[in-house]
């Protein structure tokens, strides 16, 4: 990684990092997939590459705030469900990430955030009202948990941006918000932090970016801060509207970058 741009950040570029982190903390705890935009900051920024290492400790951080905030409401037969096609994803993603370019890389997880999004859609309108979180349990909830999982995975690899995914996969198989908030916590946490061996790997993570990352840590607690009191003033219908709106959003930002 090219670590001597984190040391040449102007203020104003400073800034629109410390406002990106602020809504990684606001996403983990209220609209999950809303960090797609943070994404977009960082990547424009910071070299796209470098981002994504710079933007990973901070997600973490996020992520340990909204496990204290909602442990009590993950859904763990799904978690279990999940985890060892995300693994798939991950390795899938990481050897992506040695050939792809950064073209290659937005155009690819943009089509899929807005491809799921479709999908997500068609399925609650054709279903005419949603389904338990234990449908996971059913043969073609399986089949749906490992391929949203495998997509999770590698989204979440080469971009950090598997949020979207798994969000259109928790509200397409029926999640309340808490159960949604608490479920999506745990996961994210969990692949999140096993993700940081293979970013080290990469170069994308070293000291330097670490610095920048102590810096901008401070701004994702008072995000998260807010989430938590905003989630309990949204309705379930305007945050599933929400979390929708945002990976439309982050695809589309993907697809245009």
């Amino acid at each position: 990684m090219n670590t001597m741009t984190l040391w040449h950040i102007s203020t104003w570029e400073f800034a629109a990092l410390a406002a990106a982190a602020l809504l990684v903390g606001f996403s983990k705890t209220a609209v999950s997939g809303a960090n797609t935009v943070s994404l977009a900051i960082f990547a424009a920024v910071l070299p796209a590459r470098a981002s994504t290492g710079v933007l990973l400790p901070l997600l973490i951080v996020g992520d340990v705030l909204a496990v204290l905030t909602y442990r009590r409401h993950a859904h763990w037969p799904t978690l279990w469900r999940l985890f060892p096609a995300v693994a798939a994803g991950v390795v899938l993603g990481t050897l992506f990430l040695v050939w792809a370019d950064d073209g290659a890389v937005r155009t690819s997880i943009g089509a899929i955030l807005l491809l799921m999004t479709g999908v997500t859609l068609w399925r609650r309108r054709a279903a005419g009202q949603d389904e338990e979180p234990d449908s996971v349990v059913t043969r073609t909830g399986r089949v749906k948990a490992r391929s949203y999982g495998v997509l999770g995975g590698f989204t979440t690899m080469v971009a950090n941006a598997g949020g979207p995914v798994m969000s259109m996969y928790l509200l397409s198989a029926g999640f309340r918000k808490l159960g949604f908030l608490g479920t999506s916590a745990f996961f994210f946490l969990i692949v999140n932090v096993s993700k940081v061996p293979f970013s080290v790997g990469l170069g994308l993570i070293d000291g330097r970016s670490l610095l920048l990352d102590a810096a901008l840590a401070a701004f994702v607690v008072p995000g998260a801060l807010i989430g938590t009191w905003a989630v309990n003033r949204i309705n379930q219908r305007l945050f599933e509207r929400l979390v929708i709106g945002a990976t439309i959003v982050g695809g589309v930002q993907l697809l245009l970058r």
